[in-house]
């Protein structure tokens, strides 16, 4: 299995203590679990910056980092051993275990947060942490900061400034180690051979979710703890819903359907989208708009290389989804004039990339003042144009041979010294390929 060793997260934590601001404190809490349903949690997904400094995959935790303390800069709380929390949920590594298997130079139960994280926080001139996406532990760090000023006549010294910590941690997040890429090129065939087996697996008549429990059976069984996100699995019309998730209809003969699936392996999310035909051969007008976006697709992978910038692909894609939509008469005019318009957006309403990594969705500015972002090696990011024709007012012009029709192509790629690496290569694309494939069980 391949993994990240803690040496590595120790790097990660060194390099960000290194750039903090001398006198700083950095606090950076664990996830908490999200009840269901009366007394059942759903599982547990560690939040993604402290899993990034960390690799600790249990509920409340917390990590401080204080550079150039004496006792110790380093420091986790986390839960005590409870044999009976045990018995029920499993092992529990506790504090003095986790000095060793982390690598933290201390350890203290969560309990005691309230007795020791004022006096880590007392004397620190600013303290870096992420605000607003845990509210409650927002409210306990101003408590404490409150509680400090309160003694300051008496000597005290607060805090005098928050920092975002998010500005300096998901810079780091945006380039890929070699072991986080062996990692994701390992998320990414995982999810490449899910989508193989959706292919060979479909028939029609089948519903949606059978097709998804393909996915689902795909990802378990290589190892993957499960889905990245919910799997969008849509027949013919659903395919025209960018995040349809309902994945509750039939898969009719002479549609297509459009698969969006990825596993997380290791925390690391795979995210291919690949659209083919229920009956394993596409129409003449499936084909010609499957084309389309492919070309798209490739267009935009051929400029994923250093020093072109996150834009460049999307724009690329655009191009050449517009030309091809004029050429089948969905869309009439100046190819120019439509897209600086924006008339094409009733057929491509989305942008063509995101960052992966941790995150689906993952962290890393996409411009600098106003500028887009140049592209540097170590970097994950999606290419995924799409052309969508519902059935609605604004295309009641468009052939009737397109309508309903929804086309979406993704590929995760790694940006190289020399260029790019397609992660998700190992699954077909071209309309030949997807059909022999097809038959091939």
């Amino acid at each position: 299995m391949i993994s990240i060793s803690s040496s590595e997260y120790a790097r990660r934590r060194r390099r960000l203590m290194n750039e903090m601001e001398p006198g700083s404190i950095a606090v950076i809490p664990g996830a908490v679990a999200q009840r269901r349903n009366r007394d059942i949690f759903y599982p547990f997904r560690q939040d993604s910056d402290f899993y990034y400094l960390t690799g600790f995959c249990e509920p409340e935790a917390l990590l401080v980092l204080v550079p150039q303390r004496e006792q110790g800069e380093t420091i986790l709380f986390c839960r005590d051993k409870d044999p009976r929390i045990e018995q029920r949920d499993g092992v529990i590594l506790g504090p003095e275990a986790a000095v060793a298997s982390i690598g933290v130079d201390d350890a203290f139960p969560v309990v005691d947060e309230d007795e020791i994280l004022p006096g880590l926080l007392e004397g620190r001139h600013r303290i870096y942490m992420t605000m607003g996406e845990y509210p409650s532990f927002d409210a306990r760090i101003l408590g404490y900061v409150a509680d400090i000023r309160a003694r300051e006549s008496g000597g005290a010294q607060p805090p005098g400034e928050f920092v975002s910590l998010k500005h300096l941690l998901h810079e780091h997040r945006i380039y890929k180690s070699p072991t986080e890429i062996q990692v994701m090129r390992h998320a990414a065939q995982i999810s490449a051979n899910a989508h193989v087996r959706a292919m060979q697996k479909v028939r029609p008549g089948m519903l949606e979710s059978e097709l998804e429990a393909e996915l689902v059976y795909e990802f378990m069984r290589s190892g993957a703890a499960n889905a990245a996100y919910p799997s969008i699995v849509g027949g013919g019309k659903n395919a025209c819903v960018l995040h349809y998730i309902n994945n509750n209809c039939a898969l009719n003969d002479g549609e297509l359907v459009l698969i969006d699936a990825g596993c997380e392996y290791q925390h690391y999310a795979g995210d291919i989208t690949r659209t083919f035909p229920v009956s394993g051969r596409y129409s003449e007008a499936q084909k010609e708009l499957y084309d389309i976006v492919l070309a798209a697709n490739l267009a935009a992978i051929e400029l994923c290389r250093p020093g072109e910038h996150f834009n460049a692909p999307h724009e690329a894609a655009v191009n050449v989804m517009v030309e091809g939509l004029i050429s089948l008469g969905i869309l009439h005019g100046d190819k120019d004039d439509l897209i600086a318009d924006g008339s094409y957006l009733v057929f491509c309403p989305h942008k063509s990339s995101h960052w992966l990594g941790i995150d689906v969705h993952d962290v890393g500015d996409y411009r600098f003042d106003e500028e887009w972002r140049p592209f540097e090696p170590g970097m994950v990011l999606t290419i995924e144009p799409g052309i969508y024709i519902p059935s609605n007012d604004k295309t009641a012009n468009v052939p009737e041979q397109y309508i309903g029709m929804g086309v979406r192509i993704e590929d995760d790629v790694l940006i190289t010294k020399d260029g790019h690496e397609v992660l998700s290569s190992a699954v077909a694309k071209e309309t030949g390929a997807i059909e022999t494939l097809m038959q091939a069980l």
